[in-house]
């Protein structure tokens, strides 16, 4: 195959990310549930309106790679509730870790490289890079639940803590956005949107 045919290939694969639905909905459109791909979509334009709240450097190019990225796998792994048990996730992880070997593999040598390694980035949150895009893909599903009466939080009774834990690479990247998250779990308890 030539570069062009495996980055056609990966291109027509990465359409199925639009059949692959989440716990979250979207209010405008009867509630339906939102797929993965716009979910990728909508943190990669927040992380650029937020970008301005980072207090440590990031590199911008480099956080919108990984937010148009980092759900891939879920074309070969499936969708896994946040909320989802830790021996859950552990087994996701081994499915995701799978699924980025085939998917990624789908490209040539360099680009496979290149996207498998900020995939993995993105998934061990070790940088200042991966810090702001793992939290922008915590902050969207707040900002999207706090809109719609709690969403999927008041469906499968998440609380507060769960989603305060979820949020934690704020405190240090975005102090201003996690004192938001803060304020706005508080307000939701008091609807009762969260326990």
């Amino acid at each position: 195959m030539t570069e062009l045919e495996q980055q056609l290939a990966f291109i027509i694969e990465i359409d199925k990310l639009k059949a692959v639905y989440r716990q979250t909905t979207v209010k405008e459109d009867k509630n339906r549930h939102e797929n993965s791909a716009e979910h990728s979509w909508h943190i990669t334009l927040t992380a650029q309106l937020l970008q301005g709240y980072a207090e440590q450097p990031i590199n911008m190019t480099r956080v919108i790679k990984m937010l148009l990225i980092h759900d891939i796998i879920e074309i070969d792994a499936g969708d896994l509730f946040a909320f989802a048990k830790q021996k859950d996730h552990q087994q996701q992880a081994l499915k995701e870790e799978k699924a980025a070997q085939r998917l990624f593999g789908l490209l040539p040598t360099s680009q496979n490289e290149e996207y498998k390694s900020l995939w993995l980035e993105f998934e061990e949150a070790n940088t200042s890079d991966a810090q702001f895009a793992k939290s922008m893909d915590r902050i969207l599903p707040l900002v999207q639940n706090m809109n719609n009466q709690g969403g999927s939080w008041a469906k499968h009774k998440i609380s507060q803590s769960q989603v305060l834990a979820r949020n934690n690479h704020l405190q240090t990247i975005a102090p201003k956005l996690w004192q938001y998250v803060v304020a706005q779990t508080e307000l939701a308890v008091t609807k009762g949107w969260l326990l």
